[in-house]
């Protein structure tokens, strides 16, 4: 959680919003300590603010449509521009697991870089093997992008990297701050809420693009519901969920 200082609160916010790069509306704010004068000099603390970019939920594309879901390709595009002087993986081939995933690490990092909002990547190791990559950084809301848009073209990256360089097959999550967290209930209540939908009309619903991870998220959210089942259709990075009735039922 990114926490901002400054001798007022409106000053506190103004610095924390600058360096996320987001309007006020697009954040949620909240107000730690405000500042205090001091006596002589003495015990005088600046404002303290807690500002995290707001998670909007992505809209349900209906079945209305007859063509697949289109993607803006502006931000992987954008991010892909910084790789071409970031790294050259020609020479990074056959790499064993963990050289792989730090030879991931420093891709990022030079990625980040070039973009002009430098992070620290921190590797974490889950124990269903999938590899967690944290990028800290002071300027959160430009490496998550609107809607995420910007990170997600980082995971794509990512995944294409490590496939290219690893030896074996390796699972990859981009995160920012804790917008994976919240992205996942987000994604829960997504679920649930198109599987009503689906129930109510007995017609599929096709979602909008996203990452192989986030779709098993829906996958496993809605695997337990007898009258609904999902698969996936495209190719990435634009593969998209398609939640629909189950025959028997309908």
């Amino acid at each position: 959680m990114p926490i901002y200082e400054g001798p007022t609160i409106d000053e506190a916010i103004s610095q924390g919003l600058n360096d996320l790069g987001l309007k006020k509306e697009a954040v949620t704010i909240d107000i730690l300590t405000d500042a205090k004068k001091g006596f002589l000099g003495m015990g005088k603390k600046d404002a303290r603010v807690s500002i995290d970019p707001i998670e909007i939920e992505e809209p349900i594309v209906t079945s209305e449509l007859t063509e697949e879901t289109p993607v803006d390709p502006e931000p992987l595009a954008e991010v892909s521009e910084t790789t071409d002087s970031a790294q050259s993986t020609d020479l990074l081939v056959d790499l064993d697991g963990d050289a792989a995933v730090k030879e991931l690490a420093l891709y990022l990092t030079n990625v980040t870089n070039e973009m002009g909002v430098p992070a620290l990547v921190k590797i974490r190791h889950e124990s269903n093997g999938l590899i967690i990559m944290d990028l800290e950084t002071s300027k959160q809301g430009m490496l998550i992008g609107k809607h995420g848009k910007i990170l997600n073209a980082l995971q794509y990256l990512a995944q294409v990297f490590l496939h290219r360089v690893a030896k074996e097959k390796l699972s990859v999550v981009v995160n920012v701050g804790n917008y994976r967290q919240k992205r996942e209930e987000v994604l829960t209540r997504l679920a649930k809420r198109t599987a009503e939908k689906v129930k109510e009309t007995g017609r599929p619903v096709f979602l909008e693009p996203m990452p192989a991870f986030e779709r098993k998220m829906i996958h496993a959210a809605l695997s337990k519901d007898d009258y609904i089942k999902t698969h996936s259709e495209g190719e990435d990075p634009y593969r998209y969920l398609v939640v629909e009735p189950a025959k028997k039922y309908f």
